[in-house]
């Protein structure tokens, strides 16, 4: 029987790879063609309507990197073919098996009407179905000629990741442009075959339904007339009809398809480029929801659909239409995609905040979940963020790629660190690019944790990343298998619809607690530092802005409150925090072009502050303090001299010189302010650290070791750290100087300077100041290795049993030990501003600036103690994408916190990420918000978004702990709203005698007030 099912499976695959395919267009007829290659960048439908265009061949190359080729296409369909279904077929000259991150065009009336675009994977133009004969055809087809950056599977390096350096070669080879007749029978005998082939191999040998389908195609082939596949194709069919219509059973697993096209907002192609995929897969899209009334398609991120309404009108008109239709679904509430782990809190509210009105505004939908397939890992902030953002359910399934653990759920409660849950779904599926074959059918049910609590899990289908999305072959596949015995049955249905049965069914689904950690793209924390840095500083720049335009709003008469300048460059920041923008794993032209983006943006933050401190009056020079926290440290003037200064939080005080309690000593190379005393060694490290008020060492072994390690992952360079990176190494230990520069009262710095490797050089500037604890090591790289790590090493002597690093609006406690797999596998992990070890009565922190990725372990030495290590990840080299990726110039700061508390920590990493502005300004408003009460901490001041001239302030407990305190304003107040982060009322907040707002929180609580003026 073995041999006999072999015959069949053998039999019927080729006759339908060779006979039944190759029938499915009867007639066709070549189109005339002529070609015109775009100078430079893309240009507009009406240039390229007007340009001179000349005869172009088929087997023509075609396509230097990066191009645009216009085509016009002109033909006739025959009169011979009246009452036919005609279509226009095109084929650039497709390669590989990839239907995105290659050749794609998008198909215009001479009108300049966007029609449908052409994919590796979906060739066609409707043209007349039926053709009255004669139809006269002519188009304007704009083709991208985008290189496929990783043809060799990720394994070499390229120049085409940028235009600067791709050359002109053509890239591909134009193979056919016709009019065809498309032969509907033979394309449902096509299908047919496919989804009962496939379902067939995915049975059992023993499975009675196998065989059951083997016979029936066999017989069915019987009548394969191959001389007339086209005129035989309805008995075919016919005989196939009875396999066809046996139903599942009823205890069949159902999978919920929605329609989806997944588009990376900029990876392997730059920004612009994914404006005009966007257009493309979205006229797809609304072509398909014609031929479909069942077809219904999510949808997030709201940037692209700005970037359609505003470059593709009539293809945002038609969205318009299928939204209305019920069609399309907006979903993810998103301003992107955006990474999962780097993005600071206010930013993720943000991105919710723009994502959700813009859903609101244009279509009159609330979206109600989170649509995050494909993010590297995601913080334990989330539950909390979303749900606080109008959100129900979450969505992803990138944790299927997990290393070392398989994750235990599909369909879960997520649990973050404030206690709030949210209803979680991963696909089973494995994928958000299905296509209902038959091994995703099983894999889905196969990989189904929670089989016996539920019977139902989503599949998203359709070609991502300029595939083009769903095609009818897809949705023909679903029709099929909507209620086909031996396979999962399958409906299409809103995302919405997908999560309120899976709740129903599944009230009491297991609890996740904590964050969602990838085992896997460990290096998305470390990759492209200076996109990093470009986030960390606009999201505080950001911050900076808007409190001291809020400030201004309140107190200086004239002045306006800059809502439409913030709103744009808050898009700008929400838009590179994609998640292959900030993780680092696009090209050399995402890379470049965000850098000059962070530059554009900080330039113009940086005049919105200065013109908001100057809306305040001159005559004076003021300090202007940012942090939520007070501050005492050094300051420098205009001229460089270091003052010493007293500043409240969110608000300003005159540069007047305050006395610290003791000044700084410089012997040598020991630094002392009286409250550390910093040894340097003749290498450059830092040989002691004494914490002069705990009367304790602070170090276990030499602190500030710049380890070089060689960081080859197994695959996805800028992607992944594997654990193998550790074996191999060299510690810089060779310092070409090491020189006091600086020796004042207030000031105490050594510069410690080393070149290695390629010619690379570091040079690290170790300053204590006056009044404080924390040792601030500058550092400027000269960077020139390749598939290197540069890692920076605080070994303490403390017995640490968790690591605790900043998220958003709180922290998140690791493990130090690796008693598990799972833990053995946070080997890289990310943190904000802060990493915190401790143990009872005495903790440390390193604070950062620009850095997300580190690892801490844990060692016991001979005389009993515990040595436990913090590693900050400073810099990589891997060569793709990017083949010249984070080579050159790094400037960053990183600090040493003896002594430190999770408060402390807090307050220094604000500290250390918003340094105090030393300005000309006379006036001294009071700060516009201030906390009494510890752990209660502001993360955001503005004006509300409604321009109503209420005051937003967002709170959040910081410590993990519960906090009791009271908000007073510096500006008469008339009310107070708690809201959600869309600034809508939820209750009323209660304002005591003296005009204070009491606030209690729970455990990383974050609160939102809206603060109304008397």
């Amino acid at each position: 029987m073995h041999d006999e099912s072999r015959r069949i499976e053998e039999r019927v695959q080729r006759l339908h790879d060779q006979r039944i395919k190759t029938a499915i267009y009867a007639a066709t007829v070549p189109f005339e063609v002529e070609a015109w290659q775009a100078p430079g960048e893309p240009v507009p439908f009406e240039e390229a309507a007007a340009a001179s265009y000349a005869p172009f061949a088929m087997g023509t190359p075609w396509g230097p990197p990066w191009g645009t080729t216009w085509f016009r296409m002109r033909g006739q369909v025959p009169e011979a073919w009246a009452g036919r279904r005609v279509e226009a077929v095109i084929d650039l000259g497709f390669v590989g098996d990839w239907p995105g991150n290659q050749a794609e065009a998008l198909v215009h009336l001479t009108d300049g009407t966007p029609l449908k675009a052409v994919n590796p994977l979906n060739q066609y133009v409707a043209i007349a179905n039926p053709a009255t004969g004669g139809e006269t055809v002519e188009y304007l087809v704009e083709a991208a000629s985008n290189p496929d950056i990783l043809a060799d599977n990720f394994s070499k390096t390229t120049p085409l990741g940028d235009k600067l350096t791709a050359g002109d070669k053509p890239l591909y080879t134009f193979r056919s442009a016709d009019i065809a007749i498309l032969d509907e029978e033979v394309w449902h005998l096509d299908l047919d075959v496919q989804v009962l082939r496939e379902l067939m191999l995915e049975l059992g040998e023993h499975d009675p339904r196998r065989h059951e389908i083997a016979h029936a195609l066999d017989r069915a082939m019987d009548r394969l007339d191959l001389d007339d596949v086209s005129g035989s194709a309805a008995a075919v069919r016919e005989a196939l009809k009875p396999v066809l219509s046996k139903p599942a059973h009823a205890s069949a697993h159902t999978v919920s398809g929605v329609g989806h096209a997944h588009i990376d907002s900029a990876w392997l192609w730059p920004i612009r480029e994914t404006k005009r995929k966007t257009s493309r897969t979205f006229s797809n899209v609304t072509s398909l929801a014609d031929e479909y009334d069942d077809f219904i398609f999510a949808c997030s991120q709201a940037q692209q659909y700005e970037w359609v309404r505003d470059n593709y009108p009539k293809v945002w008109a038609r969205i318009q239409e299928s939204v209305k239709n019920g069609q399309w679904a907006p979903v993810g509430g998103m301003w992107v995609e955006s990474d999962g782990n780097l993005p600071g809190g206010e930013a993720v509210a943000r991105q919710f905040v723009h994502g959700k009105r813009f859903f609101m505004d244009h279509f009159g939908i609330e979206t109600k979940g989170v649509w995050l397939p494909d993010s590297f890992g995601y913080n334990a902030a989330y539950p909390q963020i979303a749900k606080l953002a109008g959100n129900e359910w979450f969505l992803t399934q990138k944790i299927s790629w997990n290393q070392t653990n398989k994750f235990p759920h599909h369909t879960f409660w997520w649990e973050g660190i404030d206690g709030t849950r949210i209803f979680t779904h991963f696909p089973p599926v494995d994928t958000y690019n299905a296509r209902f074959s038959g091994e995703e059918m099983s894999r889905a049910v196969r990989n189904y944790q929670e089989k016996g609590g539920a019977s139902r899990s989503l599949a998203p289908f359709g070609w991502g990343d300029g595939g083009g999305g769903p095609t009818r072959e897809i949705m023909e596949r679903a029709r099929r298998l909507a209620d086909l015995e031996g396979s999962a049955k399958v409906v299409v249905e809103h995302p919405d619809e997908f999560f309120a049965k899976a709740r129903e069914e599944y009230p009491d689904a297991p609890v996740w607690v904590g964050e969602l950690y990838l085992e896997l793209h460990r290096a998305t924390y470390t990759s492209q530092a200076r996109t990093k840095q470009g986030n960390r500083r606009s999201e505080h720049l950001l911050r900076e802005a808007e409190l001291w335009a809020t400030t201004a709003a309140l107190h200086a008469p004239g002045y306006a409150y800059p809502y439409e300048k913030l709103d744009r460059l808050w898009k700008t920041v929400l838009l590179h925090q994609f998640h292959d923008i900030l993780p680092g794993s696009s090209i050399a032209w995402v890379h470049r072009e965000a850098e000059a983006e962070y530059a554009r943006v900080a330039r113009e933050l940086q005049a919105l502050t200065a013109e908001a401190v100057a809306a305040l009056g001159s005559g004076g020079t003021r300090v202007f303090n940012t942090s939520p926290y007070d501050r005492a440290e050094v300051v420098r003037t205009a001229d460089g001299a270091p003052v010493y200064v007293e500043v409240p939080a969110s608000g300003s005080a005159p540069l007047a010189g305050a006395e610290p309690a003791q000044p700084v000593t410089v012997d040598g190379r020991v630094l002392d302010n009286g409250l550390v005393r910093v040894e340097v060694a003749e290498d450059g490290t830092l040989s002691s650290v004494y914490d002069l008020r705990a009367r304790r060492e602070v170090l276990a072994e030499p602190g500030n070791l710049l380890r070089l390690h060689t960081d080859l992952p197994n695959y996805w360079d800028a992607w992944d750290i594997d654990k193998h990176y550790k074996n191999r190494y060299t510690d810089l230990l060779d310092a070409s100087s090491v020189t006091v520069v600086e020796q004042d009262p207030l000031v105490g710095a050594i510069r410690v300077e080393r070149s290695f490797g390629k010619g690379s050089t570091i040079t690290q500037t170790i300053t204590v100041r006056a009044g404080s604890p924390r040792i601030d090591i500058e550092t400027d790289i000269d960077w020139h290795e390749t598939e290197k790590i540069l890692k920076a090493a605080f070994p303490v002597d403390i017995r640490a049993p968790h690591s605790s690093a900043e998220i958003q609006f709180g922290h998140i406690q690791r493990p130090t030990h690796t008693n598990t797999s799972w833990e053995a596998a946070r080997f890289e992990v990310s943190g904000h501003r802060w990493v915190h070890l401790g143990e009872p009565g005495y903790g440390v922190a390193v604070i950062n600036d620009s850095t997300y990725g580190h690892d801490v372990s844990r060692t016991v030495r001979e005389d009993g103690g515990t040595t436990t290590t913090v590693r900050l990840s400073l810099v990589r080299a891997p060569r793709i994408p990017d083949p010249e990726a984070d080579q050159g110039r790094h400037r960053f700061t990183y600090a040493l916190l003896p002594g430190a508390t999770i408060e402390d920590a807090v307050a220094e990493g604000y500290a250390l990420n918003l340094p105090l502005r030393v300005a000309d300004a006379a006036g001294a408003p009071a700060p516009v918000v201030s906390v009494e009460g510890e752990g209660v901490t502001v993360e955001a001041v503005k004006l509300a978004d409604d321009a109503s001239g209420d005051v937003v302030v967002r709170l959040y407990e910081s410590r993990g702990g519960r906090a009791q305190g009271v908000l007073r304003t510096g500006f008469p107040l008339a009310g107070a709203q708690i809201t959600d982060l869309l600034e809508r009322p939820l209750e009323e907040a209660g304002v005591d005698g003296d005009g204070g707002v009491p606030v209690a929180l729970r455990p990383f609580q974050i609160l939102t007030l809206r603060l109304r003026r008397g």
